[in-house]
């Protein structure tokens, strides 16, 4: 063992024996001559530099090992090669092949990505780590090299998935063999990544978007942890997407890594973005041999570096098409690995599979055009050819399935459409979302002789082409906007029929001596749906309302702020199959826990359906499922989920399976919950406020700025067109489930993705066309206010108002804003946040300022939304509550400017772009009460009582303090250049002992509104 370790050691050798093995006694009998003899042969061989004495050596035997090696030359260190040395329970001393790169070529594995794999990220939602397990030996077997495991999802608490995964990984030696890749944005996920592996893993990934000092300050700490890193080529000013972007950002973190971190170049890998091709947008055409080139550059000028990438993002434009994807894969790595990349994040049994010189000829010239950028119209010439393959044969065995019509054909067959037969006529319309023929086209059907009923219609072609509807959605062809429209189409074709089925009804009911009103219309299942008391939003359960009526289900829409006796009344009136919870705030989670427990009392058993913003499926599982033992309580995540539920719950052949999978699933989910409160360590109040984060209020770079002007503005019918340039279209986007693909996640690249770009786009014109009518008629009226007003941190935590006019003496508080600290334990030397924390502390004697804002864009909006709901254009109205909602947001964002520039004045100069703007490249935040950094909705109250709200801007608290109109933002604002978001997180019983004797209010008033936040179940 000492003669391998000398062999490989590029440093000294020291050897610490025992005295030989230990007696029956547990003693030791083995004399120092004796183990120096033992110990000749090292010294002797000249394999050590220094030996001692561990269990069971004395004096004496430390004098003999010393007498012993005196006679020896110590064991002379020499130079190993420089490798990168990396590992699992097994070494993996990467030696590449300049020659032959491909042959040297490290697979990592990214199966255990959640980004990367849907069953993956099921089987970590759901808990289910022995799948997760089972996909990881699967890619170490199919030939991965390195595996990635990356948990960044919202549903996912990122390290407790990434801690439990990594120990129990560790302990299945077949798949830990091999070297972990830790992979996250989140840099304290990576940390506890880092903490439960073994060996020497790599860390994926630190770049210098945040500047040097953070970056250092990451790259030491990987350092520690004794692991390899990858660097992304990103810095201050963004993503590199050329070759020379590629290679300067890549070139100054090797320079910082090796003179300033001191890295071995060996252990530094770099990613030069790999971005997709193929996307029908110039600037794209080249990014491939814009890799290659960087990625040859990056070698040369940073020696002992290594390159890697995410190979998928290269065929991202060709997703859906199985042999054109894995062909750009292979082509990628060949020209890539030629050029000197090491590495990359690939299906690792593809990657073998696919070999770049068994790719069918044809396919790979197609494919090389695209890639190297050979020809101008190489992605359309692509686009042709991939439309004649079969999509599920594989680039190595490649089949046609006919000769593409081509563009010219599709546009003939688009025009001629009119030329259909009747039915493919109302199915053409109805999946396109076109209106304009759709009365004639029923009508036609309703007289020519072939349907008996009115109804026969609908049974018929409305719901088979509405079917077609569901599956396109359901398999993500169709997206959300197209199923409104859709059922707008829907809707008029049936109201086209409904006089003559009600005069048919009567006919027949009167025939049997009935009543006509007790003949009721056939459907899937009667939903019963509302938003709960005190909260006030409803886009999401509208466009579900909607999405529902598409798939026969009849829907009953209470509306907003409804009572538990009304949704509960309506249930037994309308013989419910289903009820449909929504909310938004916070305190709508407990009145989902009172109907839930109404509806047990009352020996109701309707499935309860939850869902909304604050809503997730543990809440449902933790608090909600245990007080529902008649029935089923179901979380559904959006839209797209809830009809497939519903189906399930009234499909008898369904229903009692979906149930128990459901139970036990939430049963899971329950005693995983429980088990992470026992986990998570919190510290005391005391501890946390010794570390709570600390500003320099003598340094002058921190001294509050004196406002021009204290107490309130009020902005009344502010113009529409001033604010239209600060919306921002990501969360608009969100609202109908439109979301692109890296690299065109976010506006306006979603508009080049290429399965929702153009769906995007045409969403995006419809609005400004809205928002231009809006403008053009001023039928949105914008009104809010803003106040500023002198203030110091008191008690820690807490911040005292005064009034403008006691702004020198400050003689006596007007009311106070109470903040709640963080708690959850940190690393060592990490501070604790409050908003507190953010004004100067009352005991300095400096003078500080808090602002705060409340903006509606809502005014107007019930009138504008009832005029297409009573049209019944459902597209229309939940387009205008959606475009209401971004435009209080840009209100709030153009607001803040306002105060930052005039009013209270910090920032005179500030000259940012709209984009700067919601990048918060300002100083300053506007953190707002019920969200992260102070989740007490109930400070509302202080700041609608301080600025007189209700009587100067209208925007009234509904009694779950729901902003009314809901298209309403509010919250606070703090100047200090150091202030920061943060979320409080989980806090203990004794904080919220204290902020309710603090509040003066009642404990369990205090428990009710900080519910989801409390680390125990009061």
């Amino acid at each position: 063992y000492i003669e391998n370790l000398a062999k490989c050691a590029d440093c000294f050798v020291f050897c610490y024996p025992n005295a030989g093995l230990p007696n029956a006694m547990g003693g030791y009998d083995q004399k120092g001559s004796e183990m120096a003899e033992e110990c000749r042969p090292f010294a002797a061989r000249g394999l050590i530099n220094g030996i001692g004495g561990c269990c069971g050596t004395t004096n004496e035997h430390i004098k003999s090992l010393h007498d012993m090696v005196s006679e020896y030359k110590p064991h002379k260190t020499h130079d190993v090669e420089p490798l990168m040395r990396i590992s699992g329970l097994e070494p993996l001393n990467y030696k590449p092949d300049e020659k032959n790169m491909r042959s040297t070529f490290l697979n990592v594995g990214e199966r255990c990505n959640v980004a990367g794999s849907s069953i993956y990220k099921k089987a970590i939602v759901d808990g289910n780590y022995d799948k997760a397990l089972q996909i990881a030996l699967k890619q170490v077997e199919q030939g991965a090299h390195v595996i990635d495991i990356n948990m960044d999802d919202g549903l996912i608490d990122a390290v407790s998935a990434m801690t439990k995964f990594v120990n129990l990984l560790v302990a299945e030696p077949e798949a830990s063999k091999v070297p972990f890749m830790i992979d996250s944005s989140k840099f304290h996920v990576v940390e506890a990544g880092l903490k439960c592996s073994q060996g020497k893993c790599i860390v994926n990934s630190i770049s210098l978007k945040e500047g040097e000092e953070e970056f250092i300050k990451k790259a030491k700490i990987v350092k520690r942890h004794g692991a390899a890193v990858v660097v992304m080529a990103f810095d201050e000013t963004g993503q590199a997407a050329t070759c020379d972007d590629k290679v300067r950002m890549c070139q100054r973190a090797y320079k910082i890594l090796v003179e300033k971190v001191g890295f071995d170049p060996q252990d530094i890998v770099f990613d030069p973005n790999i971005l997709t091709v193929g996307t029908g947008m110039v600037e794209h055409n080249n990014y491939a041999v814009d890799f290659i080139n960087a990625t040859r550059e990056i070698k040369r000028v940073c020696p002992g570096c290594k390159i890697s990438g995410g190979v998928s993002n290269i065929a991202f434009s060709f997703r859906g098409n199985e042999p054109v994807r894995r062909a750009f894969h292979s082509a990628f790595l060949h020209h890539a690995c030629e050029a000197g990349m090491d590495m990359g994040i690939v299906n690792a049994a593809q990657v073998i599979e696919d070999k770049y010189e068994n790719i069918d000829k044809e396919l790979l010239e197609y494919v090389e055009d695209v890639l190297l950028n050979r020809c101008d119209n190489a992605t359309e010439r692509m686009l042709e050819f991939a439309a004649t393959l079969d999509p599920k044969s594989k680039p190595c065995a490649l089949r046609r399935q006919g000769e593409a019509a081509g563009p010219e054909a599709a546009k003939s067959a688009a025009a001629n459409w009119r030329d259909l037969e009747l039915e493919k006529r109302i199915e053409h319309a109805l999946i396109k979302g076109i209106d304009e023929h759709i009365v004639k086209d029923i009508e036609e059907a309703r007289v020519c002789g072939k349907y008996e009923k009115p109804l026969h219609i609908i049974e018929g072609p409305l719901m088979d082409g509405m079917n077609v509807i569901g599956d396109l959605f359901g398999a993500g062809k169709m997206f959300l906007p197209q199923v409104i429209k859709s059922a707008r189409v829907m809707k008029r074709g049936v109201g086209h029929l409904i006089p003559f089925m009600e005069k048919e009804k009567e006919d027949a009911a009167r025939a049997a001596g009935k009543d006509p009103a007790d003949m009721e219309a056939e459907n899937a299942g009667v939903i019963v749906i509302a938003t709960v008391k005190g909260d006030v939003h409803d886009i999401g359960k509208n466009i579900v309302s909607v999405v529902l009526g598409c798939n026969n289900f009849k829907v009953i829409d209470l509306g907003v702020m409804c009572e538990c006796q009304t949704i509960i009344d309506a249930v037994k009136e309308h013989k419910a199959d289903i009820l449909g919870l929504s909310g938004l705030i916070t305190p709508s989670l407990d009145e989902m826990v009172t109907v839930a427990k109404e509806m047990q009392k009352a020996g109701l058993n309707q499935p309860i359906l939850i869902g909304g913003a604050t809503t997730s499926r543990m809440h449902t599982a933790v608090k909600l499922e245990p007080q529902y033992t008649n029935g089923q309580v179901v979380y559904v995540l959006d839209a797209s989920r809830a009809v497939p539920v519903c189906q399930s719950f009234v499909t008898p052949a369904l229903r009692e399976d979906f149930i128990s999978d459901t139970r036990e699933t939430y049963a899971e989910l329950r005693e995983e919950f429980y088990a992470g409160l026992e986990d998570r360590k919190y510290l005391t109040m005391d501890d946390t406020r010794k570390q709570k984060y600390t500003i320099d209020w003598k340094d002058a770079a921190n001294a509050p700025v004196k406002p021009k002007q204290l107490g309130t503005r009020v902005f009344d019918n502010f113009p529409i067109e001033d604010v239209i340039g600060a919306i921002d279209w990501n969360p608009f986007f969100q609202v109908w489930q439109l979301r692109g693909r890296y690299p065109n996640r976010g506006y306006p690249k979603i508009f080049n993705d290429e399965t929702v770009g153009s769906e995007a786009k045409k969403l995006f014109d419809e609005a400004m066309e809205m928002l231009e009518d809006w403008k053009k008629n001023k039928s949105i009226r914008m009104r809010g206010i803003a106040g500023i007003y002198p203030a110091s941190a008191v008690n820690d935590d807490d911040i005292e108002l005064y009034m403008p006019e006691d702004d020198e003496a400050r003689s006596e508080a007007k009311c106070l804003l109470y903040g709640l600290r963080q708690q959850a334990e940190k690393e060592d030397g990490e501070q604790y946040f409050a908003i507190g924390d953010f004004i100067a502390p009352k005991e300095t004697g400096i003078k500080d300022y808090v602002g705060m804002f409340v903006t509606s864009a809502g005014f107007g909006l019930e009138e504008i939304t009832k005029k297409y709901k009573d049209a019944g254009d459902d597209y229309s109205y939940i387009l205008a509550e959606a475009l209401a909602d971004r435009l209080a947001e840009a209100f709030a964002e153009v607001v803040h400017m306002i105060v930052r520039k005039e009013m209270w004045g910090y920032a005179p100069d500030e000259n940012l772009s709209y984009d700067d703007l919601l990048k918060v490249k300002y100083q300053g935040i506007r953190p707002a009460p019920g969200y992260p950094s102070q989740p007490d909705h109930t400070e509302k109250r202080t700041m609608w009582d301080l600025m007189n709200v209700e009587d100067e801007t209208g925007v009234q608290l509904t009694e779950s303090l729901a902003m009314l109109p809901a298209a309403s933002v509010s919250g606070l604002y703090f100047a200090a250049p150091k202030a920061q978001y943060f979320a409080v997180g989980k806090i203990d019983q004794a904080q919220v002992v204290d902020y309710a004797q603090r509040k003066k209010m009642d404990i369990k008033e205090a428990e009710k509104w900080l519910r989801t936040m409390l680390n125990y179940e009061p």
